[in-house]
């Protein structure tokens, strides 16, 4: 049962003020007011049992308390929030998203070109001006963090201007990729990908991000038929042989075994895709375990694309899976547009092949996800957000639900969607888990979680940095405002 409107508008009014920035220590003035959700069902993120009538004590935006009520006293003056019959569990995290695309064709004409009606600079020009509509729709998704795993070089801006808004979620990015195929889509002044010509290449590469401030380097890791393997590999190895001396940690897309074995000795810490042409073997497992990797499967992104091409080869509007009414109207719309998007401009072919495999893959693919987790390997949920149909914070949830349905259990996706994830982008000392001395990234729940992945569809109170947010309030807003 969701809580009141008013009881949660008078909360969140209080909490507001309890969660502001502590003032500097004077005379005469007092600590921030804390602010206490009880009568919950914890789950933490850590894999712990869940625990029943729980008590999350926040103050100045962190964590001060969390567990038992018995365990947890809340203080004198305390702003509450009654949890009682919801589940309380840390913000999602989606370690896998791209701030550079848009979710549909426009974003990509690699996929479906229709430049001539949304041309590819005025596209990005308005995705680098308004990325708020698509931090609102990760907050309204229960998403409080993301990892932009490649992009423009101006996605490095977003982590301190997100960080500043109380209505986005905390980003983490690395910037423009480096890549072993020359890739055609870049702007004329502006590169997302990095060509891995030889090793000084590469090197440079490396160096301009650490420069530019980039949080990781990531390798789009794409077998060229016309380039010997080996020395592609080669290229990789020295990007991380540099990342690794700057201190760096490298990113690697890899979706073939092969090629993730080489990303794996050249030091990747994060595969963002899982394997999907072959069993994943033992010597890839003592790999992963050798550097300390996450995995990250992706189980979705593929099916996306499908649909588009789908969409625009039978005239019919893709359906959208958007639980929460979170996607922005503008995105909305384009999606509309796949129906009248012209059935001349699918590549019939790449559908049929596409069709024909999709199913096998996505039968490896969860089979490889069940070894690397009876292995041991830590396993972060992202989703590739940004790419056609993969849309920015709903498509979590196909993709929980996704890992679930191969064979994880609700708690184990729970935990790779939570703490792992925040493991993966480098801010577990702070997000991730509801612990002491965390940020107060919470949700509440009207469902048990760790009964099934599904149940987080019905986030009923989201709390960023110690400030609640009732789900109804981060519904779509207006579309922003066009490019110009």
């Amino acid at each position: 049962m969701p809580l009141p409107r008013t009881s949660l508008l008078l909360a969140a009014a209080a909490i507001a003020c309890a969660a502001a920035p502590a003032p500097a220590a004077s005379a005469g003035r007092s600590a921030p007011a804390p602010m206490a959700i009880v009568g919950g069902t914890l789950v933490d993120g850590t894999g712990a049992p869940p625990v029943k009538d729980s008590a999350v004590v926040v103050r100045g935006g962190r964590i001060e308390c969390a567990g038992a009520r018995s365990a947890c006293p809340v203080p004198a003056g305390a702003a509450i929030v009654d949890a009682s019959r919801r589940w309380v569990t840390p913000g999602l995290v989606d370690a896998h998203v791209h701030f550079s695309q848009t979710g549909w064709a426009d974003g990509r004409p690699d996929a479906l070109d229709l430049r001539d009606r949304h041309p590819y600079e005025q596209v990005e020009a308005g995705l680098r001006r308004h990325p708020e509509a698509f931090f609102r729709a990760y907050l309204c998704s229960g998403v409080t963090a993301v990892f932009d795993v490649g992009g423009y070089p101006w996605t490095l801006e977003l982590p301190a201007r997100a960080e500043a808004d109380g209505l986005a979620p905390h980003v983490v990015a690395a910037g423009p990729l480096l890549s072993t195929w020359d890739f055609w889509l870049n702007l004329p002044a502006e590169r997302q990908f990095i060509y891995l010509s030889d090793e000084k290449a590469a090197r440079e590469g490396v160096r301009y991000l650490a420069a530019e401030g980039a949080a990781a380097v990531k390798v789009w890791f794409i077998v060229v038929k016309d380039r010997p393997f080996e020395a592609m590999a080669a290229l990789v190895r020295a990007a991380g042989d540099e990342a690794r001396r700057l201190g760096l940690p490298l990113i690697v897309h890899a979706t073939g075994l092969r090629e993730a074995k080489e990303a794996l000795r050249a030091g990747a810490r994060l595969l963002v895709h899982g394997v999907g042409d072959l069993p994943v073997d033992d010597e890839f497992l003592r790999l992963a375990k050798e550097h300390g990797t996450t995995y990250c499967p992706t189980l979705t992104v593929l099916g996306g694309y499908l649909k588009l091409w789908e969409g625009a080869a039978s005239g019919k509007e893709p359906a959208v899976d958007d639980p929460g009414g979170c996607v922005d109207p503008a995105t909305l719309a384009k999606v509309r547009e796949t129906a009248s998007a012209g059935a001349d401009r699918v590549d019939r072919k790449r559908l049929e092949a596409r069709a024909a495999s999709l199913g096998e893959r996505r039968k490896l693919e969860a089979e490889n996800l069940r070894r690397v987790v009876a292995a041991g390997i830590p396993v972060a949920m992202g989703t590739d957000a940004g790419n056609p149909l993969t849309l920015h914070g709903p498509s979590v949830h196909a993709e929980m639900e996704a890992m679930q349905a191969a064979g994880l259990s609700p708690m184990q996706v729970l935990v790779a969607a939570t703490r792992d994830a925040a493991a993966a982008m480098g801010r577990l000392a702070d997000l991730g888990t509801v612990e002491k001395g965390k940020v107060a990234d919470l949700l509440l729940v009207g469902g048990d979680p760790t009964a099934d992945v599904a149940n987080l569809r019905k986030v009923e109170t989201l709390v960023r940095a110690g400030v609640v947010h009732p789900a109804g309030d981060l519904r779509a807003g207006p579309a922003p405002a066009p490019a110009r």
